[in-house]
């Protein structure tokens, strides 16, 4: 798994790039950004050719981006957060069934998604449509599949896990709309509106409000520390959509024990 998570951030940079410079990524071999020359096979490799090269590129020597072998990294370490975390409730006596795996196969591609947006908005202030559209629709195709996969007779009971989450979405989306709108785009971006969907969509009611407090919470500690040293002001732009997929992951992780805590001093 943390071998797949190395090839998929090594591909998830190649996307990040692509979409910088408004290219396709289905075709084309991969070349360094700088001199343009393709990369051999020995120059593809995650980490290890970073490491190999010292850094450079083979062909022009010129300083090879440390995006690269950090989003490898953080890509296979979160696969294998994933991979460790939903395959815990299984025993060494029991094996995982069809929708265990599709389970995970559909987070690991929902968090490449949350990646590259996490990397996208962090260089350049802004979340692509390109990543946004595509993971609302997985979202809503495997929630669906969620509803397909009960027998319940109740109605109420069947539509539930579609409900609750469309009703997270929407509302969650119409929040950060009312601060784009009132502070016209200059405390929000349109961008993060669209986030805050698939965020709703993705965690439902009550996990999208930790991932929320998470993301403000953290947001304004980053902030006000950035002021204090000086790299920042009140009216410096600061990207929000890493910290909002950062309480993504936050909620995907500790969501359950979050809830449980607070749950406890209710009963």
């Amino acid at each position: 798994i943390f071998l797949l998570g190395l090839i998929a951030g090594s591909f998830l940079n190649s996307l990040i790039y692509r979409l910088e410079t408004n290219q396709g990524f289905v075709r084309g071999r991969s070349f360094c950004p700088a001199c343009r020359h393709a990369l051999a096979w020995r120059d593809l490799f995650p980490i290890l050719s970073f490491l190999f090269l010292r850094g450079r590129c083979r062909y022009c020597q010129k300083p090879i981006s440390w995006q690269y072998p950090l989003v490898e990294i953080l890509t296979a370490s979160i696969f294998l957060l994933i991979f460790n975390y939903q395959f815990s409730i299984y025993n060494e006596f029991s094996s995982p069934n069809f929708q265990a795996i599709t389970q995970l196969i559909y987070s690991l591609v929902i968090a490449s998604c949350l990646i590259v947006v996490f990397v996208y908005d962090l260089k350049h202030y802004l979340i692509p449509d390109e990543i946004i559209y595509p993971g609302v629709f997985a979202v809503f195709l495997y929630r669906l599949f969620e509803v397909g996969e009960l027998n319940h007779w109740n109605l109420i009971e069947n539509l539930y896990p579609l409900l609750n989450p469309l009703a997270s979405a929407f509302l969650a989306a119409l929040f950060f709309y009312a601060i784009y709108h009132f502070s016209r785009g200059r405390a929000m971006g349109f961008g993060d509106v669209k986030l805050a969907f698939l965020m709703g969509l993705l965690l439902a009611f009550p996990k999208i409000m930790i991932a929320l407090f998470f993301a403000f919470f953290s947001g304004a500690i980053i902030g006000i520390g950035l002021m204090v040293l000086g790299k920042k002001s009140l009216k410096s732009e600061l990207p929000f959509g890493p910290f909002l997929v950062s309480g993504v992951f936050f909620t995907l992780f500790f969501g359950e024990r979050v809830v449980n805590y607070y749950l406890s001093f209710l009963i």
